[in-house]
């Protein structure tokens, strides 16, 4: 007879980075590598019941494959609480190189997908001037449908990737780049079902504007977050400056956990992610 599952007391939130070689590895890859980390600090994560019982780590969506990510999450539930910081120090130890734990807070509980309703990207198209990606960007937003077609393994699916991007302007922080970096866009896209990802918007980009960088774009997610004025999930509002992404959402407002304002979310954290 299986042994009864202990029952959480504890939900953490987990805001973790994926740099450099890491970037190549895929979900799995790094789900298996969290469930060694919490075994290896020695965390009292909670199980489900049954014979054969799993570690209960929730995972937002992950970044796709060859993707650098800021800002990807999960949460973790446990049998014992645990002091945030000292789980932050104790994880990301045991975590391979390249896999960061950025930040560790408490978490009421439940799913994310509704409390991390858009992403902010960073897209660096190397052999594109500024000028030319800003032209792209205005190209694309003054598009009222930009459709593309995506293989997958139920056969092609059609997006109309111009419904799911919020905003997309340059990058100006970034122009003072080295000449061979090209140009780069920030980009706010709200999360869709199914999912319009950054090589559906590098698509729709060059069918728009004929952009095609060389050697290929570089991508990295900057920041989640809820967009101002969209509902949060039941159970409540992230913690005020938790969930953050700069750039002003066309229409939709700022995007940011509780409605901060992008002088606020700049303060919060969005500075930091500069570093990647």
């Amino acid at each position: 007879m299986a042994a009864p599952a202990r029952p959480a007391v504890q939900y953490l939130l987990v805001r973790y980075a994926k740099r450099g070689k890491m970037r190549f590895a895929s979900h799995r890859d790094v789900g298996r590598a969290f469930e060694r980390g919490v075994r290896r600090a020695a965390l009292p994560i909670a199980h489900s019941g049954g014979f054969t019982p799993h570690p209960k780590i929730s995972y937002a969506g992950g970044a796709p494959t060859g993707v650098a990510s800021e800002a990807e999450y999960l949460s973790l539930a446990l049998t014992s609480p645990q002091d945030p910081g000292l789980v932050r120090d104790r994880l990301d130890a045991a975590l391979p190189d390249g896999i960061d734990v950025i930040d560790v807070t408490e978490y009421s509980g439940g799913t994310l997908a509704g409390r991390l309703t858009a992403s902010e990207w960073r897209v660096t198209l190397p052999g594109v001037s500024p000028d030319a990606a800003a032209a792209a960007a205005r190209a694309f937003l003054s598009a009222a449908h930009v459709p593309v077609e995506r293989i997958t393994s139920k056969g092609a699916r059609r997006l109309d990737v111009r419904a799911a991007v919020v905003t997309m302007e340059l990058d100006q922080r970034r122009r003072g780049a080295y000449p061979y970096e090209g140009g780069a866009l920030r980009i706010v896209v709200r999360h869709t079902e199914p999912a319009v990802r950054p090589d559906d918007v590098l698509t729709a980009l060059r069918q728009v504007a004929g952009i095609v960088p060389a050697p290929p774009a570089t991508v990295t997610r900057l920041a989640q977050g809820v967009l101002t004025g969209e509902d949060v999930a039941a159970g409540g509002a992230v913690a005020d400056g938790e969930l953050i992404a700069g750039g002003t959402a066309a229409g939709g407002g700022d995007m940011a956990a509780g409605g901060a304002t992008a002088d606020r979310q700049e303060r919060a954290g969005f500075a930091s992610q500069e570093r990647s």
